[in-house]
């Protein structure tokens, strides 16, 4: 196979700027010279633990892993005892890799520990051998939001079809610099973040810390693209019409992508009015890596996540496990692709992850018989191939009077109403509909409660239809979140009992 990362192999990009994390940067001579080092003392560990903080040790030592072909497991700094503690001993690595000097938590300390030490100067090459397509590179642990984290195993080959697809649909090459501020224990901020910009031979500037004023420095100072959540984006749109700078250097970049949930098309709007610049938006997961894109030689249809990526199979089903709309990879949409039929997402491809660590049930249970992946995703398919989700089977899809309801729609709907500021929507149980719907709004100022409920709720029937209107409204403060800036619904939902 070939490698992952061409230019550490390439004596002629050693002098290129790889990665900077404030004022801390390493050169492609100077990344191949410390992950080479580093993964010689990893040797034949058979997993490795990486205390993931944004840092240059992080980078370095899941580069490292990867070159020594060793799994590595990327562990939040955030985590409780009890989740680290069911993670490690899940996947039991006999070594853990942090910066020098990092404090670790007790449930760490029993693990050999190497230092990670980043000295920029000196150079070298990465000449160490590629394993095999299929072997595994990373064990990234599922949020947990039905049961402990699940560790999916992803291969070097989901990696590299990732990011190349990925390549192919945003025209992104080695002359990109990409600024983001993402963590670093999971897909977008490793994979995309990292990693991405490494195999095309480009460019990452981590900011430490999200900020309007970091995200302007960068792009004010070359850099080419922006990776964010919609938490990120919607404090940047926030702002826009204030911040003539932001808008202006927003409006260089080359690429704005945003990821990891629905971006509301408010925010969509806001941005590009503000600054001339689409958003794009994409959908994946930890197991399957990237699946779909706006394409940016494509249409920027906001409230969409675009279309399959190259080498990946798409298709839309019933319960019964009936077929509603397809796009597989070697031909075009088929079915019921009308934007109307909602029905599970399922996807091949060889972006998918092999297994479950440990968990051979959970791994049969989440492929058809047929080799595709169930995400859990609710989605409808455009004639021409743009998948829209409207949410997570398990917590967005509302049957309601005969009716099956996406919640991410309404959602997006609300948000458009200027007294409301953040918003998310949940179906609770109702003797006569089955499921009524609820929505839950974080609104701007204070409002009388009930005028403001009656108002929102005609609102959605107005701009969607009658049967999709919130039968119930709650007003809060803040809405819950996870590190990625998903909203527990799961946490509302106890909230409400």
């Amino acid at each position: 196979m070939s490698p992952l990362f061409p230019a550490l192999v390439s004596g002629d990009c050693a002098a290129r700027p790889a990665l900077r994390f404030g004022e801390r940067s390493l050169t492609y001579g100077e990344l191949a010279a410390a992950s080479a080092q580093l993964a010689e003392r990893i040797g034949d560990a058979g997993r490795v633990a990486v205390w993931a903080t944004p840092t240059l040790e992080t980078a370095v030592g899941v580069v490292a892993a990867l070159l020594a072909g060793v799994p590595a497991v990327p562990l939040n700094p955030k985590s409780g005892e009890g989740e680290l503690g069911h993670i490690l001993s899940d996947s039991r690595p006999s070594v853990v890799l942090a910066g020098a000097g990092v404090e670790l938590p007790d449930s760490l300390r029993e693990l050999d520990r190497i230092d990670v030490e980043v000295r920029p100067g000196g150079g070298g090459t990465a000449v160490r051998e590629a394993p095999e397509e299929d072997a595994a590179a990373l064990v990234v642990y599922t949020s947990g939001t039905t049961g402990p984290p699940k560790g999916a195993v992803i291969p070097r080959r989901a990696i590299a079809a990732t990011l190349d697809a990925l390549a192919d649909a945003w025209q992104w090459t080695g002359e990109d610099v990409l600024v983001h501020g993402l963590p670093l224990f999971h897909v977008h901020g490793l994979i995309l973040g990292i990693l991405g910009p490494l195999r095309r031979g480009g460019a990452v500037r981590h900011l430490g810390r999200f900020g309007a004023e970091g995200v302007a420095r960068e792009l004010n100072d070359g850099a080419t693209m922006l990776f964010g959540v919609p938490t990120m984006y919607h404090r940047l749109a926030e702002v826009l019409d204030e911040d003539v700078e932001l808008a202006k250097a927003l409006g260089r970049a080359r690429l704005l992508v945003s990821g990891s949930a629905a971006l509301p098309v408010h925010d969509h709007e806001r941005i590009t009015a503000a600054t001339g610049r689409r958003v794009i938006e994409r959908y994946g997961m930890t197991e399957t890596l990237m699946n779909t894109s706006v394409r940016v030689d494509g249409e920027p249809r906001p409230g969409t996540v675009g279309v399959p990526l190259p080498g990946v199979g798409l298709r839309l089903v019933e319960e019964d496990g009936s077929t509603i709309a397809a796009y597989d990879t070697d031909g075009a949409p088929t079915g019921f692709c009308d934007g109307e039929s909602v029905g599970e997402i399922q996807v091949r491809g060889p972006n998918l992850f092999t297994e479950y660590l440990n968990r051979p049930d959970a791994t049969a249970a989440a492929f058809t018989e047929d080799g595709w992946f169930r995400t859990g995703d609710m989605a409808v398919l455009d004639a021409d191939g743009y998948v829209r989700i409207v949410g997570r089977k398990a917590t967005d899809l509302i049957k309601s009077g005969g009716y099956k309801i996406g919640a991410g729609e309404i959602e997006n709907a609300l948000l458009e109403h200027p007294a409301v500021r953040e918003a998310a929507v949940t179906g609770e149980p109702d003797e006569d509909l089955g499921e009524r719907i609820v929505a839950w709004v974080v609104p701007e100022g204070a409002p009388d409660p009930a005028a403001l409920g009656s108002e929102l709720s005609d609102h959605v029937a107005r701009r969607l239809a009658p049967h999709k209107r919130p039968r119930v409204v709650h007003f809060l403060e803040s809405l819950p979140r996870n590190d990625m800036g998903k909203i527990l619904k799961r946490a509302l939902r106890k909230d409400a009992e």
